[in-house]
């Protein structure tokens, strides 16, 4: 309560889905004067999202891959493609279509990101195909991301950024598909300085 006193826009909760009880019970049954904000990886159960029901008003999941093969590769969860449509719907059933206040602030609704990654022009294909199909225009905010940095020990495409040509695909696709709701970055907000350290020494 104290930030929303100070002014902050909302309550951005990130990669909160291990603590859903205690947050559920923190955020209780009233009504905060500020939207709560679900920031997360997508890979939620639809049963952990409906106790969360009315408690919620911004969800932001990421869509990171559309084929199994994919998301066992890179993430070990060959369900994520499956489990993360499924949560999304979920997501977008409980708020309904996007809502912004008088200061075009999002109140209420769903922001899909996707990261577009190095050498995967497919991949963004396929996610933006099924966000065009399974939604109305204009009922998600979709976040195209080129923001990728490659990691120590990275290989093959996942060793160098995302050319600028990969991005403009994505985005041109994005067009192409008829999503005009939404967000792209500049490809500076791929330097290395807006990355923190994954040496797990938590400084």
């Amino acid at each position: 309560w104290s930030l929303v006193d100070q002014g902050a826009a909302c309550l951005d909760l990130v990669t909160p889905t291990h603590f859903t009880s205690a947050v559920a019970e923190a955020l209780g049954d009233e009504k905060w004067p500020v939207p709560v904000v679900w920031n997360t990886g997508g890979y939620d159960r639809v049963e952990t999202l409906r106790s969360l029901e009315g408690k919620i008003q911004i969800y932001l999941p990421d869509l990171k891959y559309r084929t199994p093969a994919l998301a066992e590769r890179y993430s070990g969860a060959a369900d994520y493609p499956e489990t993360a449509a499924a949560a999304i719907r979920e997501m977008v059933g409980q708020t309904g279509p996007c809502v912004f206040d008088e200061n075009g602030l999002l109140k209420r609704g769903v922001i899909i990101r996707h990261l577009v990654l190095p050498g995967q022009i497919e991949n963004p294909r396929r996610c933006l195909d099924w966000i065009a199909g399974a939604f109305r225009p204009g009922e998600v905010l979709v976040s195209l991301m080129s923001q990728y940095t490659p990691q120590p020990g990275a290989e093959g495409a996942l060793a160098r950024h995302v050319t600028a040509a990969e991005y403009r695909a994505a985005v041109q696709y994005m067009e192409n598909c008829g999503i005009t709701g939404g967000f792209t970055q500049e490809r500076t907000s791929a330097r290395e300085e807006y990355t923190p350290d994954f040496d797990l020494s938590g400084g």
